[in-house]
């Protein structure tokens, strides 16, 4: 009788615990693993590395994004890289100006932009573009564009280009 009590029970767990790794496993193929894209393919991307403009100009940017799931937001900022610090997406180095080391960091008025952007819902793929005023009045000099897509499982994908903004 013994036994049979103690067999009832262990079965009763290994029931109970099969149950539970069901109902908590879900099916992986529902699940989202992977990182969003942020592409370049079949487009004409902007910016790029190295590229430059003017103060008061506009920098019409464009990128594809591509999720195999669902893509969520992104994210644009822009701020100065007077001291030359590195995001490490981007092995690109751009030519220095001859004399660029005799103005950092004496930044006067340095340009930050951050913005947030929601994707509309159900997209596995979105064309961004944006036009963004560059201020008239902001410190010249080097920049990092930095874009930031993530998913809507919280996947997030990040490319830094550096840019020049000139007089």
């Amino acid at each position: 009788m013994k036994n049979l009590k103690y067999m009832s029970l262990a079965m009763a767990l290994v029931s109970a615990t099969t149950l539970g790794f069901i109902s908590c496993g879900g099916d992986d193929d529902e699940k989202d693993m992977t990182y969003p894209v942020i592409s370049t393919e079949g487009i004409t991307a902007n910016p790029i590395d190295c590229q430059v403009y003017q103060r008061g100009s506009v920098i019409p940017f464009h990128y594809l994004f591509t999720d195999d799931t669902e893509l969520g937001a992104y994210n644009i900022e822009i701020h100065t890289n007077a001291d030359h610090h590195t995001h490490s997406t981007s092995s690109v180095e751009c030519e220095e100006d001859e004399h660029e080391h005799e103005h950092e960091h004496e930044a006067v008025k340095p340009w930050v932009f951050n913005q947030d952007f929601q994707i509309p819902a159900g997209q596995h793929s979105f064309e961004a573009r944006h036009d963004i005023q560059i201020p008239a009045d902001i410190d010249p000099g080097d920049y990092h564009f930095m874009l930031r897509l993530t998913d809507r499982a919280g996947w997030q994908q990040l490319r830094a280009v550096a840019i020049k903004i000139t007089e």
